[in-house]
C-alpha cells in the first residue's frame, strides 16, 4: 500500500481541502550568452489528447518549446529538465488518477544542432475508487446516536450524496470538489461551523484502486433564537416575524432560510429581501437570523397592453396599495378591457399573520362575449388564504349573480343567483414555478351552494374540479408535458346555476384548434355552459438550436369538451405545432393548431403557465 505522491500529498494530509491540478511552475530562467548562441530546443509529447494537454500546459520541458524565437537554453539547464521530466510526468498524471505510467524519453540532435526530446507516455490503467468511508464527530454524531431525526437525515444525506462513489475514476480535482460539496451539504443542514477533521486517499498501485477516508467535525447545530431586522419604515415587524414561520429552537437549515427569503419576496411588500445566518458559533443554540429589507412603494399603478387569441386586443390598469389608510392591509384593483372580455377584480387583504394566513374580501365584475351569447357575472367573496412555495389554499364564501343573453336566434335573457362555500388548493412539486421542465402541479376546487334563477328551479348544487399537469425531461434535449382536466357540477336537472359555475372548453390552455369556450353544449339553439368537463393534452418540445437554447419548437395533441353529463361528452381533437420563447416572466407560446371537427387552422398565443 502506498500513499499519494507529491501532487496528492496535501490531499492525503489532515486538511480541509486538496489542491487540484498543480499551478504552472515558473519557466526556468534562460541562460543567454552575448558571445555565442546556444542551439534551439524542441519537445514532442506523445500522449492521449487529454493528458497531452495537461502535460503541454504544466510540464517544464514542454513549456520551454513555447519560448519566443531567439531565446536560448544552456546545456546544463537542458540536461536538468530532461532528467526531471519523468518524475514530473508521474506527479501530473497522479492528479488524473494514473499512478503506474510508463514514460520513455528519447533525445536527438538535428542537422543544424537543434536539440530535440520526445516524451512517449503510456498511462496504464486508471485508478478507481474502491472504498469510501465518511464519519462524523461532534454534536451531529451524538445526536444521531441518540436517534434524533434531523441528525439521522443529515448524516444519511451526507453519505448518499457523496460525489465520488466507489467505482468512479479517481481524479484529484474531483476529489477536491467532492469534499467541498459534502462540506457545503453539511453546513446547509444547519451545521454552519462544520469542517473536515481529517481526509485521506490511500492508493493501491498494483490494484489500481484508491480508498477514501473522511472525518468531519460537525460543530453545533444552529437553532433559531432571534430575528435581527433592518430596512423597515412603515410596515410592522410582526409581519416579518409571521413570514418567518420559525419556532424557537428550530434548526436553521439552508432550505429554511431560503424559504423564508422567498416568502418575504412574494409577500408583495418589499422590493428586495435578503436572509442570512449569523455564523457566530458561540450563539449556535440561540442563533440570530439577519433580515435586510427594502420596502416597495406604498402605491403603484401599472398600465399594460396586449393581445390574446382568446379575447382579442387588451388594455389593462392595475393599482396596488400596500398599506390602506395606514393599516396593515393590502388592496389591489385591476381593470381589463379586451375585445371580447371586460373585467374588474378587487381585493383587500390583511398582511400575513400567524401560520401565514391572510383574511380577504374581494369582488369582481366580468362581461364575456362568446360566439352566441354574452355573460355578465358579478361576485363578492369573503375568505382566508395561505400561500407557500409548494401549497396555495383558499377558503371562502361567495355570492354571485350571472346574467346571460343569447345573441343568435330568439334573444333570451336569464338571471341566476348562487351562494356557495368553496375550497381551492394548488400543490406544486416543480423544478421552477415560472419555467418548469420537471415535476407536477395539482389544482383542486370544491364547492357547495344554493342557487335560484329565472331559467330553472331553486335548489342545492356542488362543484368539483381538478387539473393535473406533469413535466418530464426526455433524453438530453427533449421535454414532455401532459395535462388532464376534469370537472363536474352536481345538481338536479331543473336547478339553474350561474354560467360561471359551469364549464366550457376550447382555446388556449384548453383544446387548441377551436375557438375560445366554443366546445360546450347547445341549449335551445344557443351555446351554454356544461355540467361536465374533460380536457387532456400531450406536448413534446425541444430547443430549436444550441445557439438559441431559450427558443423551443413543439408538437402537441389536445382533446376535450364540455357537456351535460360525461355520457354525452365526445372529445374534440386538436393537433398542431408551436414555438416557445422561455422568457424570464414565463414561456411565450405561439401555436398553429388544426381542429379535426372544424377542418380549419387557428392561431393561438399565450404567456405564462396556468395552474
Amino acid at each position: 500500500m502506498t500513499g499519494l505522491a507529491a501532487a496528492l500529498a496535501a490531499g492525503a494530509a489532515l486538511a480541509n481541502g486538496t489542491p487540484g491540478t498543480p499551478d504552472a511552475a515558473p519557466v526556468p530562467e534562460v541562460a543567454a550568452s552575448a558571445a555565442a548562441a546556444v542551439p534551439q530546443a524542441s519537445v514532442e509529447v506523445d500522449a492521449p489528447p487529454a493528458l497531452k494537454a495537461l502535460l503541454d500546459q504544466h510540464l517544464d520541458i514542454a513549456r520551454v518549446a513555447t519560448l519566443a524565437p531567439g531565446s536560448t537554453l544552456d546545456d546544463s539547464e537542458w540536461a536538468r529538465l530532461i532528467d526531471g521530466a519523468p518524475a514530473q510526468v508521474r506527479e501530473l498524471l497522479e492528479t488524473e488518477g494514473y499512478f503506474d505510467p510508463t514514460v520513455i524519453v528519447a533525445r536527438s540532435v538535428g542537422n543544424v544542432g537543434e536539440r530535440h526530446v520526445r516524451l512517449e507516455l503510456q498511462p496504464g490503467p486508471r485508478t478507481r475508487v474502491d472504498r469510501v468511508s465518511i464519519e462524523v464527530e461532534g454534536p451531529l454524531a451524538a445526536a444521531a446516536e441518540a436517534g434524533d431525526e434531523h441528525a439521522l437525515e443529515a448524516l444519511a444525506d451526507l453519505r448518499q450524496a457523496w460525489a465520488l462513489p466507489a467505482g468512479q475514476a479517481f481524479r484529484n480535482p474531483d476529489w477536491t470538489a467532492a469534499k467541498a460539496a459534502a462540506l457545503a451539504r453539511l453546513r446547509a443542514a444547519g451545521y454552519a461551523g462544520a469542517s473536515w477533521k481529517a481526509t485521506a486517499a490511500e492508493v493501491e498501485t498494483a490494484e489500481h484502486s484508491v480508498s477514501l477516508f473522511l472525518v468531519a467535525d460537525s460543530g453545533p447545530l444552529f437553532r433559531f433564537g432571534e430575528l435581527v431586522v433592518d430596512g423597515l419604515v412603515v410596515h410592522e415587524r410582526e409581519t416579518v416575524e409571521h413570514l418567518a414561520a420559525l419556532a424557537p429552537g428550530a434548526p436553521l437549515t439552508e432550505a429554511v432560510l431560503l424559504d423564508y427569503q422567498e416568502r418575504l419576496q412574494k409577500a408583495g411588500l418589499f422590493d428586495s429581501a435578503a436572509v442570512t445566518l449569523d455564523p457566530d458559533v458561540s450563539r449556535a443554540d440561540h442563533a440570530r437570523v439577519l433580515v435586510h429589507l427594502k420596502e416597495a412603494p406604498l402605491q403603484v399603478y401599472t398600465f399594460g397592453i396586449g393581445v390574446s387569441a382568446n379575447t382579442g386586443p387588451r388594455a389593462s390598469l392595475e393599482h396596488a396599495y400596500r398599506r390602506v389608510f395606514g393599516y396593515a392591509l393590502s388592496a389591489s384593483n385591476t381593470f381589463s378591457l379586451a375585445q371580447k372580455k371586460q373585467t374588474w377584480t378587487g381585493e383587500i387583504s390583511t398582511h400575513p399573520g400567524e401560520n401565514l394566513y391572510r383574511e380577504l374580501i374581494g369582488g369582481a365584475v366580468d362581461r364575456e362575449e362568446g360566439d352566441e351569447d354574452i355573460v355578465l357575472a358579478q361576485r363578492v367573496r369573503l375568505g382566508r388564504t395561505k400561500d407557500t412555495q409548494r401549497l396555495e389554499r383558499l377558503v371562502f364564501v361567495e355570492a354571485e349573480r350571472s346574467a346571460r343573453t343569447t345573441t343568435t336566434g330568439e334573444r333570451l335573457h336569464t338571471n341566476t343567483i348562487a351562494y356557495s362555500i368553496n375550497h381551492h388548493g394548488v400543490w406544486r412539486e416543480l423544478d421552477s414555478v415560472v419555467l418548469p421542465t420537471e415535476g407536477f402541479s395539482v389544482s383542486l376546487q370544491t364547492g357547495v351552494g344554493h342557487a335560484h334563477g329565472s331559467a330553472g328551479e331553486t335548489g342545492p348544487f356542488s362543484r368539483l374540479y381538478g387539473r393535473f399537469t406533469g413535466y418530464l425531461p426526455i433524453g438530453q434535449a427533449w421535454y414532455g408535458s401532459a395535462r388532464v382536466e376534469l370537472g363536474q357540477v352536481v345538481k338536479r336537472d331543473a336547478v339553474a346555476v350561474p354560467d360561471s359555475q359551469l364549464f366550457r372548453a376550447g382555446g388556449d390552455d384548453s383544446v387548441r384548434g377551436y375557438a375560445y369556450r366554443s366546445l360546450t353544449p347547445t341549449v335551445d339553439g344557443a351555446e351554454s355552459g356544461g355540467t361536465s368537463l374533460m380536457t387532456a393534452s400531450l406536448e413534446l418540445a425541444r430547443p430549436i438550436s444550441a445557439a438559441m437554447p431559450s427558443v423551443w419548437g413543439a408538437v402537441f395533441v389536445d382533446a376535450g369538451r364540455a357537456a351535460n353529463g360525461f355520457t354525452n361528452l365526445t372529445p374534440a381533437i386538436g393537433t398542431g405545432v408551436g414555438v416557445r420563447w422561455r422568457s424570464p416572466v414565463g414561456p411565450l407560446k405561439v401555436d398553429l393548431a388544426w381542429g379535426e371537427e372544424t377542418h380549419s387552422v387557428r392561431l393561438h398565443f399565450s404567456v405564462g403557465i396556468a395552474y
